[in-house]
């Protein structure tokens, strides 16, 4: 099940939640070695983790963290627009209608096959979210490999500028359209997973 989170103001709010950014931690500190901030050295949490974040969080069903993804409304303080905007050829896209992914973590101890699986409920789930949502288009920023993913997800994608280079990897940013043919385009490429989607109530109601 994949569950979507709004109002996350504490790390700690509830197990999907605290299990994410711990996972965040291992795979973008440790294993990755980014430079970002760490939380109480658990959580791996940056300035855009706020409560107008909205996440999608996939758990296995012993509640041990698979997957996730941080949408960010671009009318507010994002990571292309506030950080990156040398990525972008033009204006940066932004606006209520258009959502930024990131933060796209997988569990580094899935197999392959089933880390590819996770990706696709993910982004199946996302661009769900999206319709439910009237949101046109995600922005994002990937390396180069992330970039060859996106690309072949079968969804309608364009290069926003050419590929620079953000801390010694070649890094480019992608503008994604969402429509009422999408599905299908996930579909005949293969990528579309349903997923069952859990609409998790406010995170500020939730009980830690």
């Amino acid at each position: 099940m994949i569950r979507i989170f709004t109002g996350v103001h504490d790390p700690q709010i509830c197990h999907d939640i605290e299990a994410m950014f711990e996972e965040r931690k291992r795979v973008f500190v440790d294993l990755l070695r980014w430079d970002v901030p760490v939380r109480e050295g658990r959580f791996e949490m940056d300035q855009f983790d706020t409560p107008g974040a909205v996440y999608l969080v996939e758990t296995s069903a012993a509640g041990e963290h698979m997957g996730s993804i941080r949408l960010l409304p671009t009318d507010r303080d994002h990571l292309l627009g506030s950080l990156f905007p040398h990525l972008c050829d033009g204006p940066v896209p932004c606006g209520p209608d258009i959502f930024e992914i990131t933060r796209g973590c997988l569990s580094p101890r899935l197999r392959a096959v089933e880390r590819l699986k996770v990706r696709n409920r993910l982004t199946t789930a996302a661009v769900h979210y999206a319709l439910m949502h009237e949101v046109r288009a995600f922005s994002c920023i990937a390396d180069s490999g992330w970039l060859v993913q996106i690309l072949s997800l079968g969804w309608r994608c364009r290069p926003l500028g050419e590929p620079r280079q953000v801390a010694g990897v070649n890094t480019g940013a992608l503008l994604i359209e969402v429509a009422g043919d999408t599905i299908a385009l996930l579909r005949a490429a293969g990528t579309y997973a349903h997923s069952e989607i859990d609409l998790a109530a406010p995170a500020s109601l939730i009980a830690a």
